[in-house]
């Protein structure tokens, strides 16, 4: 299967950086919870699976969120080489559950370079339950999200999801999945 730029959406947290290494990093430097490693974060609601209060893992991802740059969120090894090829084909749509999209579009502005910049755009839902309609407002027929039950959703609405694979996701769909950017490389086709 290959897919055009133009039709592939995807999630910024968990696909495009790397939010589970800075939450692990921020819970121990910024409040002591120490010595947890990513797969032990076996759901999406960290305080599912990790002893951390509930209002300390919202305030870490509210840190985030807000100032992705400060909080020195990461690309996922891959992307930023992945995504500024394929904007040079065509658009590349992000559509995110976070509300804010100034801090998206403040780290891309730092990772990326040139037309790869350029060609990006972001879209933030505010609701991980709300990206099926901006996925189709984009046009878009393929959609990578590291969230299971969102890509159980898209495929419920005619969108083929593809779940980026993450400790947190295991185990819980029957989708097809993709390990890392290079598998998602070789999706990806260039635009006619």
């Amino acid at each position: 299967m290959t897919i055009t730029v133009d039709r592939i959406g995807f999630d910024f947290d968990g696909v495009i950086a790397d939010t589970a290494e800075a939450f692990i990093r921020l819970a121990c430097t910024e409040y002591g919870y120490c010595g947890f490693t990513l797969e032990e974060i076996t759901h999406f609601e960290l305080e599912n699976c990790l002893a951390i209060p509930r209002d300390v893992v919202e305030k870490i991802f509210t840190d985030i969120m807000i100032d992705s740059l400060g909080a020195g969120l990461t690309p996922i090894p891959g992307a930023v080489q992945c995504l500024e090829q394929f904007a040079e084909q065509s658009a590349v749509t992000i559509i995110t559950a976070r509300p804010l999209s100034r801090p998206v579009f403040d780290w891309l502005d730092h990772f990326f370079t040139g037309k790869g910049r350029d060609n990006i755009k972001v879209v933030a839902t505010g609701d991980h339950n709300d990206k099926v309609r901006y996925i189709h407002d984009h046009g878009l027929r393929y959609f990578i999200d590291d969230r299971a039950e969102t890509c159980i959703q898209l495929a419920k609405e005619a969108i083929t999801p593809f779940v980026f694979s993450q400790p947190w996701n295991r185990n819980r769909h029957n989708l097809p999945t993709v390990a890392d950017w290079q598998e998602i490389a070789a999706l990806v086709a260039p635009t006619p």
